[in-house]
């Protein structure tokens, strides 16, 4: 039974009106056709919504269930309340700024894929620290700097050693302690060592739970690392949403990625998610909501989430390149755009875009 969200409130259900269509001992003579309408009625009291919109607290939910063998429509709203997304602060150490990030590039990547990333961290730095020219609004710099608020300290990052790994030393399925050794070969204080995998090495989970990650490890001095992986040809679907069709859900028309690089720019996401749990809580001590072993972090507790409006299978309002037609909500050095997920902002305790 395929279902839609509608535009309009047909009529609205509430737990009044789902308690009147319980089946009882005796009900009214109904034709056929209103005792088919009301079992679809009583299906739709069933349904439980989740969303992940922490800052919306209180919203309409449209929904329209069809039953398309018998002709029978059936829409109606719910007005859906929930508590305010808090991340607790666990009394453990932040990385504050100046945090050095290294990059180990495992498999094979081009230059210009290289480049895409490496601009992008850099783009994490406001003008003024970089001597550049301004930096078009919104940006990078802009969006990185909302991890200030979260320790009232520096946000500056640098680029820093860059290891190419193209000859797959570990071979081409990693496990997660391969992904540990390769990050510990740069040993640095205060930096998060990201290992990059290319679009044809498997690594543990990936795909099926995770598209990217960040930890430490448990020795002294501890060392902040952080994991993606390039889904282009593995999992597009799941880890470079919204430049893919999903593999679940509404199958509404892909983004157009701003580099040209689905896989790439997909990857630029999950680097933002993992980059911004590794600073707010990077030895699992930090923001968090949630179990240690899952928790919802700065990026990752507003997925899905690129834009004003946003909903569950909706990336929500970005700008788009008159151009190219790519879809954006940030601006970058050398003239790049890029599409990043919105953080939870401490301040308003919401989930905060660009755009």
């Amino acid at each position: 039974m395929p279902y839609s969200c509608c535009k309009s409130v047909v009529m609205w259900m509430s737990s009044s009106n789902c308690s009147s269509l319980r089946p009882r001992a005796s009900t009214p003579p109904y034709s056929s056709r209103t005792q088919q309408k009301r079992r679809l009625q009583r299906l739709i009291c069933g349904l439980h919504v989740v969303f992940s919109r922490a800052e919306v607290l209180e919203s309409w939910v449209l929904v329209e269930v069809v039953d398309g063998r018998n002709g029978l429509r059936v829409s109606f709203s719910v007005l859906v309340t929930q508590n305010p997304l808090v991340l607790k602060y666990h009394n453990g150490d932040l990385l504050k700024g100046p945090v050095t990030v290294n990059l180990v590039w495992y498999g094979k990547f081009t230059p210009v894929q290289r480049s895409i990333i490496v601009d992008f961290l850099q783009s994490f730095n406001t003008p003024k620290t970089l001597k550049k020219i301004s930096t078009p609004l919104p940006s990078v710099a802009t969006w990185w700097k909302t991890t200030e608020r979260y320790h009232n300290g520096s946000s500056a990052t640098l680029v820093g050693k860059q290891i190419l790994d193209e000859n797959y030393s570990l071979g081409k399925l990693l496990k997660n302690y391969h992904i540990q050794y390769l990050a510990t070969k740069i040993a640095q204080p205060k930096s998060i060592n990201v290992v990059l995998t290319a679009k044809d090495v498997g690594v543990d989970g990936f795909c099926m739970s995770r598209c990217g990650t960040h930890g430490s490890t448990k020795t002294k001095p501890r060392v902040a690392y952080a994991w993606v992986g390039n889904s282009e040809t593995q999992c597009p679907g799941q880890c470079a949403w919204p430049f893919h069709q999903p593999v679940y859900g509404p199958q509404s028309p892909a983004l157009v990625a701003p580099n040209g690089d689905v896989g790439v720019d997909g990857m630029v996401i999950n680097l933002a998610t993992v980059l911004a749990g590794a600073v707010t809580n990077p030895f699992n001590e930090g923001f968090f909501q949630g179990p240690p072993t899952a928790p919802l972090e700065a990026v990752s507790a507003c997925t899905g989430i690129f834009g004003s409006g946003a909903y569950p299978g909706y990336a929500g309002q970005v700008l788009v390149d008159k151009t190219t037609g790519a879809s954006y909500n940030a601006h970058g050095l050398n003239g790049r755009k890029y599409l990043i997920p919105a953080m939870w902002d401490p301040k308003t305790s919401a989930c905060s875009t660009l755009v």
